[in-house]
């Protein structure tokens, strides 16, 4: 397997042979956990079996609401609310932990098994300093004294990776970049040298490279101090990449379990089958095989295409182009700082009519705002953009309103640009209501068909947003763009929170849409895997710049610039060599 950037052979993840014979440490046998809720006792994990030994790694892969979470939290007895274990068995090197009493399983916590949560900024004490967040873990379990706690504090966050640990431990978690959160997570979750660690999906909010960055300081401190995890994810790619044995979770059952390879390339359960094909990093390397390869020709002076590639135009079809963008670029001024910020800088590109066009970059990169100015939410500080012949920038206000109706967002975070004080249906309908659609009635029908269309129930139209899932309000966000039936939606991460069978439905969606509609799509993403099943074409961003700009085809088959080739190859499960079958179609 050619291995590249940072990337561990599939061997280095303990799916070698003195893993798998290896001891027992976490063992689950016919688990059961219910929740008591108004409507009665749900069971949110039914008779479910899995074992983790030493030095290995295993991963559980399920939708939301499949009991993986769940599972996890059991093991560390902190099941939320009204959860208990009503039955089965969990031992950690065989000491069985559902009868412990909870001052013993405090104990236990931090020092025997660590923890890895998913949000740092709903896990992190937003009014503590870092340093003190793991001196208290440090502390509690008295693997350091008042004396000596503040060089371990700087020897905790050093080894996970984390630069100028002394400044970081000074500082708190609003400062500090997404992925430098997440590493404090791991810092305190790997502080006490644990024998387990639960990593509750590391890596769902973050970029493509940082998320490598992150799997490989979780990958490098656990193979050093010889811990084991269990990767709570519905990633299946950095499931399959990531750890040597997949746990597969359906309504709260285990459905699937076995090596990861022998689980992507033969999957036996009907759900592993439908998880399989809707992945977009395992069916997108399936359906183009070597397209996630990163280009092994000669490779380019770092910055020397990027004119070039820029200038270019992205189109080429025979469709009129809907939206025109020359030379955009915003600028900030740093007030103390020699220099101004440039957010984005001389960026051109097209979208045709019907057509999908993709924006890709890390954090910071400058694609959300080059989609906020076209949205007209920030004004741009040169350049120009068109929308339909007309230049944007000089709309009137009547025209600005047509504008309005014709071009509509869904945002990244489907819980802020919610209003969580209106229904779901007050939410969808709003539209309709300021652009007087329809009368009362008609408006009413078409929040039902809307929710209908990105498979959401009527019923749904009586809930508030606090009711529903991550999924469930992320398509209430598409609802909702859909209202007015418009012919550009820009779409800031739009499936983001979405597991990859909603994943897959929504995007469908989208594709189903711009065929009956002649929809165009601007598509903000750091998943290139999404990226490479609903795109046309591809505009690659770094540090405000265009970098390059292709077709999809030519863009994931051979990406010219360096920074393309990195993003690619930083794709979870893109070097996966899976061998499918042909009989088993």
């Amino acid at each position: 397997m050619t291995q590249s950037s940072n990337h561990f052979s599939h061997d280095s993840y303990g799916s070698n042979d003195s893993a798998l014979q290896a001891p027992t440490l976490l063992e689950i046998r016919d688990l059961d956990v219910s929740f008591s809720t108004t409507y009665g006792e749900v069971k949110a994990v039914q008779g479910a079996s899995l074992t983790v030994k030493k030095g290995q790694t295993v991963a559980i892969v399920g939708e939301s609401g499949s009991g993986k979470s769940t599972t996890a939290m059991a093991a560390i007895g902190l099941l939320a609310g009204s959860g208990r274990i009503t039955g089965g068995s969990i031992t950690l090197d065989g000491q069985e932990l559902t009868s412990l009493p909870e001052a013993k399983m405090r104990a236990i916590r931090g020092r025997d098994i660590g923890m890895v949560p998913q949000d740092p900024m709903s896990n992190l004490n937003p009014v503590t300093k870092i340093g003190s967040q793991i001196a208290e873990t440090l502390l509690v379990h008295k693997l350091a004294t008042p004396k000596n706690v503040k060089e371990k504090v700087f020897e905790t966050l050093r080894s996970a990776g984390i630069p100028n640990p002394e400044k970081r431990a000074d500082q708190y978690p609003h400062e500090l970049s997404g992925g430098l959160r997440q590493r404090a997570l791991i810092a305190i979750g790997l502080a006490c040298n644990p024998r387990l660690l639960i990593a509750d999906e590391p890596t769902s909010a973050l970029d493509v490279t940082v998320q490598q960055t992150i799997l490989d300081q979780i990958q490098s401190m656990t193979k050093e101090l010889g811990t084991s995890v269990l990767l709570i994810t519905h990633d299946l790619g950095l499931a399959a990449e990531r750890a040597s044995e997949l746990v597969v979770m359906h309504r709260g059952k285990v459905v699937e379990t076995g090596p990861a390879q022998k689980i992507l390339s033969d999957p036996q359960h009907p759900y592993t089958q439908s998880l399989v094909a809707a992945a977009p990093s395992v069916a997108a390397a399936r359906m183009q095989p070597g397209a996630f390869s990163p280009n092994q020709g000669e490779t380019a002076e770092p910055g020397s295409e990027s004119r070039a590639a820029s200038s270019s135009s992205v189109s080429e079809t025979d469709a009129p182009n809907l939206v025109e963008v020359r030379n955009l670029t915003k600028v900030y001024p740093v007030r103390g700082a020699k220099e101004d910020f440039y957010a984005a800088k001389d960026v051109s590109f097209d979208v045709p009519k019907g057509s999908t066009v993709a924006i890709v970059g890390e954090s910071g990169s400058g694609k959300t705002t080059t989609a906020r100015m076209l949205l007209k939410l920030i004004e741009p500080t040169s350049g120009t953009m068109t929308f339909d012949g007309q230049d944007i920038a000089t709309l009137s206000k009547e025209q600005l309103r047509e504008f309005r109706q014709r071009v509509q967002p869904v945002f990244q975070d489907p819980y802020s640009s919610l209003n969580p004080m209106f229904t779901v249906g007050r939410i969808i309908q709003e539209p309709l209501d300021t652009y007087r659609r329809g009368n009362a009635k008609e408006r009413r029908a078409r929040v039902g068909e809307l929710l209908k269309e990105v498979s959401l129930t009527p019923e749904m139209a009586h809930r508030y947003p606090s009711e529903l899932s991550g999924g469930q309000r992320q398509r209430v966000a598409i609802a909702r763009a859909l209202a007015l039936q418009p012919d550009l939606i820009v779409c800031d991460e739009p499936v983001s929170a979405l597991d990859v069978l909603v994943q897959s439905q929504i995007l469908k969606l989208l594709g189903k849409l711009q065929q009956e509609f002649g929809l165009s799509y601007l598509f903000i993403s750091h998943d290139l895997a999404v990226v490479r099943l609903i795109s046309d074409y591809v505009c690659v961003m770094k540090d405000g710049e265009l970098v390059e700009a292709a077709t999809s085809e030519e863009i994931f088959t051979n990406p010219r610039h360096p920074y393309t080739r990195k993003l690619l190859a930083s794709i979870p499960g893109n070097e996966l060599k899976i061998e499918v079958d042909p009989d088993a179609a």
